[in-house]
């Protein structure tokens, strides 16, 4: 199986960025399809972003399109999310997540498909 650890979470004002990195062990990173969600308090876990498994097909939350970015390098078994012009709708606790799923462009968005887990990171945007 595969380990994740997220990293890269914080404080930050409304507008800013954060970069989040989740690096992974324990089986060839490149078999695995990688996903972003997260989960705000009372809320249900939310799909974020997803990128296959060389960074070919990425697909986003409609709530983060064009603010958001996954990218994956493989080299080093470490996927990103960077997160721009934050609003205090994203704070939350980030959650990195991986699915064996090689060779393929189509990327997972719900969180039943992924079968490993991080422990997760809090981001907080103050308004």
């Amino acid at each position: 199986q595969v380990q994740l650890v997220e990293s890269g979470g914080g404080l930050v004002q409304a507008g800013g960025s954060l970069r989040l990195s989740c690096a992974a062990s324990g089986r060839t990173f490149s078999n695995y399809m990688m996903g972003w969600f997260r989960q705000a308090p009372g809320r249900e876990r939310e799909f974020v972003a997803a990128v296959n498994w060389n960074g070919g097909s990425t697909d986003y939350g409609d709530s983060v399109k064009g603010r958001f970015t996954i990218s994956r390098d493989n080299a080093k078994s470490t996927v990103y999310l960077q997160m721009n012009s934050l609003k205090p709708e994203d704070t939350a606790v980030y959650y990195c997540a991986a699915k064996a799923e090689a060779l393929s462009y189509v990327v997972a968005v719900a969180s039943r498909d992924y079968a490993y887990w991080g422990q997760g990171t809090q981001v907080t945007v103050s308004s």
